[in-house]
């Protein structure tokens, strides 16, 4: 008996060691998690907010999603600059340039432009879908841009030497704008190939969304309403423009959307509204593939013969509207091929740094269902080119030509 018992004590010293042990590791500290800078929050918070909002989720699987934010985390980021640059870096691989972070300057100049004033040379700028050029989708009216003869369709190449490539679109953006006065480079290659420098001065531009006026022509009193942009201002203004043509008289409206590059949603919905009388304006599919249609309300400001120009700067939301008053049968287009932006961006504030992002979250189809994402919209009559400098300027043979078809629907047929 007495040679078993040493091993029954063994037994039970080792049991009471392996508790106390276990109690010791439980009760040790853990080791407290590292706190996040204020730029690490900024990455951690931009990678919520697309996360939760981007239209198409299924992306971020391709991309590991998950991952590119711990990536992005391991960078040494201490100020704000690096932030930014995290920021960008972990949203390239998404592949959408509308998805984007902005800057303190850029996201204030951005939320100033859908007020109707912007101070820089005019240029309104996209992403050109098949190798990501930077390109001028239109210049402002009375803007340095528009006075140097830029067109639509030219790429931009370098600003003040520096390789719009390398820049970003935003970046490109941020250069262009400016005190008042002073002056910028660029380098632009036309649609034709050629290669031009061209010095602006920078200068406060208006952006006066809407001009109207009517136009006596062939015998008949044509209204002409031109929107360049939808920013907030813009229904309201459309439809004070309206009353006043129809008491002047107006027997016929001509539309001109070109080069509108597009602004706020609500903005373009709200003067198809004034348009349409019921009838179905846009139809937008957010990330989890519900539908939503929009329609108008019944009744509208204006109901008379109307006709719309549009060329290649008409995008987005002017996109929206044009391709509602084609799909129902309230206007033909003339003109040349829509831009061809389908997608929808919301803007979100970051906090207290003032920057921002930009994020689509939603693609919309025509009343039809055409998606025109890259494709635009044709229109019904296409007319000749090079399209006008100037539109609704001296020697616009688009509008001369919208002026006669829209009195032609005036005139009894023989």
């Amino acid at each position: 008996m007495s040679a078993a018992q040493p091993v029954i004590v063994g037994a039970r010293l080792r049991r009471w060691l392996l508790g106390s042990l276990c109690c010791l590791l439980l009760a040790w500290p853990a080791p407290a998690a590292l706190a996040l800078n204020d730029g690490q929050q900024l990455v951690v918070e931009s990678w919520r907010l697309v996360n939760q909002s981007y239209v198409d989720p299924e992306r971020f699987e391709t991309i590991h999603w998950k991952r590119l934010r711990q990536k992005a985390l391991e960078r040494p980021i201490q100020t704000s600059a690096e932030a930014y640059d995290a920021i960008d870096w972990m949203l390239e691989p998404i592949g959408d340039p509308y998805t984007r972070l902005l800057r303190p300057a850029d996201y204030t100049a951005l939320k100033a432009s859908t007020q109707g004033s912007v101070s820089g040379v005019g240029l309104q700028l996209g992403i050109r879908q098949n190798d990501t050029a930077i390109v001028v989708i239109a210049p402002l009216e009375g803007s340095p841009a528009a006075e140097a003869g830029i067109v639509s369709g030219s790429e931009l190449l370098r600003v003040d030497g520096a390789a719009t490539a390398d820049l970003g679109l935003e970046s490109t953006a941020a250069r262009l704008r400016g005190p008042a006065g002073t002056s910028v480079l660029l380098e632009l290659r036309s649609p034709e190939g050629r290669r031009q420098e061209v010095e602006l001065q920078r200068r406060q531009v208006d952006l006066l969304p809407v001009r109207s006026r009517l136009i006596e022509h062939r015998g008949h009193r044509l209204g002409y309403l031109r929107i360049t942009q939808f920013a907030e201002p813009v229904p309201q203004q459309v439809a004070e423009a309206l009353e006043q043509l129809q008491q002047q008289g107006m027997e016929a409206l001509l539309l001109d959307l070109r080069n509108n590059s597009g602004g706020l949603v609500s903005a373009g919905l709200a003067v198809a509204d004034q348009l349409l009388d019921g009838a179905p304006i846009v139809e937008t599919r957010n990330r989890e593939g519900f539908s939503d249609p929009q329609q108008a309300n019944r009744g509208r400001l204006y109901d008379g013969p109307l006709l719309t120009l549009v060329n290649s700067g008409t995008a987005s939301a002017s996109e929206i509207l044009a391709g509602a008053l084609q799909d129902d049968g309230r206007s033909e287009l003339l003109g040349g091929r829509t831009f061809g932006k389908g997608l929808i961006q919301t803007l979100i504030s970051l906090g207290g740094d003032g920057s921002g992002l930009a994020v689509t979250v939603a693609r919309y189809v025509t009343p039809s269902g055409r998606d025109i994402q890259n494709l635009g919209i044709e229109p019904d009559q296409l007319l000749p080119q090079p399209e006008p400098l100037d539109p609704g300027g001296r020697g616009d043979g688009w509008l001369e030509a919208g002026l006669t078809a829209l009195a032609g629907q005036l005139e009894p047929t023989v």
